[in-house]
């Protein structure tokens, strides 16, 4: 190994190993083949299915920002009455009224 001059910033690239070479000619070649080969993925026989899915995928979301919000307007009553602000109890009753119908709407 050479030494390296400290005030010099000239650095020397280490030569790759035959072990080394080989090692990333593998991982190329199966990443090579891990993407050139991916298998075709089909739908389901029933398309509504799918669309059923996706729908209560996306009101189980909605129903979980129904719950986020009915926590901070739980927080903001507390910190409301705490404090004695009327309008930021206003806040927190319309924020807790809102999350309560967010978090019970029917999907379907």
């Amino acid at each position: 190994m050479m030494k390296r001059n400290e005030n010099s910033r000239e650095t020397r690239r280490q030569p790759m190993g035959r072990k080394t070479r080989r090692a990333m000619v593998v991982y190329a070649a199966l990443v090579l083949m891990m993407t050139a080969g991916a298998t075709t993925v089909y739908a389901a026989s029933d398309p509504l299915a799918v669309i059923n899915n996706l729908s209560n995928f996306i009101f189980g979301l909605i129903r979980a920002v129904g719950l986020i919000l009915l926590g901070w307007g739980i927080v903001q009553v507390g910190l409301s009455l705490q404090s004695h602000d009327p309008s930021q109890r206003s806040n927190g009753f319309l924020t807790l009224a809102g999350g309560v119908i967010i978090t019970f709407a029917e999907g379907q």
